[in-house]
């Protein structure tokens, strides 16, 4: 049995690590983001080293004592009456052995009308796909350095097709105490399809993201900046939607310049109290701003915001994020503490 998974965790290590975007490969629910606080800072922050159990689906390396036995259950009526959520639980066995992790992401995309090439009613079909994660940290002796690892199991029905994938992820963290700073790094799904939709195998949404974090020395802000996406330069394409016809009938496409670019990377979020009982989060997404955007038109698009609240066991989490003039969503969130033993 050793024998086995040691192989099938070395096949999936040696796959090609291309890298992928949005539209370039299946699964992209797993690069969506995994809490109402993640979503209020901007999405995909990596930095968070406390209570808030469903960082560690998204950097392993966030791992620590102070999520274990606690549940937190995440809600968002997302996109178009799409259904998104997750949840996540953690327990610390011993100090040896220090913290596990577990969590489910689910999408559901809804009921849709079938019909076929001559316009025939099929009936309704739906879609929805879920990933089982498992995850583990481990603190480097007498460092500063934590490292950890998620292992997923995805399962995918679109209407009458459906695939079975397994993905990695990993992260690494530094925590200096003193200056109340950290930095983080994550791989991102790294793996593959066990069986595919329709024959075809399809790469995973690999991604590789950096991030630092710091709690401000004489105010209770602490300021998130996260480089998303370095696997691949650039990540910004022209959009045919911008294309300019002069008097002529010549037609230019629109031009992403270096520093554009560059800014799609970026992802700043700040969050005011961040120990308190009662905090403000606040994002900025530059890469959501720029795709999403409508010419001559001011709609606020990246802009995302939050609150959280803890009333004795129980954290309260609410977000609302800008996407486009059309379309924006909300997130939920509810943790608890079930440890008898605190206060």
């Amino acid at each position: 049995m050793i024998k086995r998974i040691s192989t099938l965790c070395l096949m999936l290590l040696a796959l090609p690590m291309f890298a992928q975007l949005g539209g370039e490969s299946t699964y992209q629910f797993l690069n969506l983001v995994s809490s109402p606080r993640q979503a209020a800072l901007g999405g995909k922050i990596i930095t968070n080293f406390d209570h808030d159990v469903t960082e560690a689906l998204y950097n392993p390396a966030s791992l620590n004592g102070e999520m274990s036995n606690q549940l937190a259950v995440n809600y968002s009526n997302f996109l178009g009456g799409i259904s998104y959520g997750t949840a996540a639980y953690a327990y610390t066995w011993d100090r040896h052995v220090q913290t596990f992790h577990f969590g489910v992401t689910y999408i559901n995309y809804g009921s849709f009308d079938g019909y076929d090439l001559n316009g025939v009613s099929t009936g309704t079909f739906s879609g929805n796909e879920t990933a089982i994660s498992a995850g583990y940290n481990y603190n480097i002796p007498y460092t500063d350095f934590y490292v950890g690892a998620n292992l997923k199991i995805i399962t995918s029905l679109l209407e009458q097709y459906n695939s079975v994938g397994g993905a990695f992820d990993f992260g690494a963290m530094y925590i200096n105490e003193k200056l109340d700073f950290h930095a983080a790094l994550t791989i991102r799904n790294l793996g593959t399809q066990f069986t595919t939709y329709a024959g075809q195998r399809e790469p995973l949404p690999f991604e590789i993201n950096f991030g630092m974090s710091q709690t401000l020395e004489n105010m209770p802000l602490r300021w998130h900046l996260t480089l998303q996406n370095l696997q691949q330069w650039p990540i910004g394409v022209s959009n045919p939607a911008r294309v300019t016809t002069d008097l002529d009938g010549n037609q230019t496409e629109e031009k992403v310049s270096f520093f554009n670019q560059a800014l799609r990377h970026v992802i700043l979020g700040g969050e005011l109290f961040p120990e308190g009982a009662f905090n403000l989060r606040f994002g900025y997404n530059f890469r959501r701003a720029e795709e999403l955007r409508i010419e001559d038109q001011r709609n606020f698009s990246g802009i995302s915001f939050g609150v959280g609240l803890k009333l004795n066991k129980m954290r309260f989490s609410y977000t609302h994020a800008r996407y486009t003039g059309a379309s924006n969503t909300s997130f939920f969130g509810l943790q608890i503490d079930l440890d008898n033993r605190r206060r």
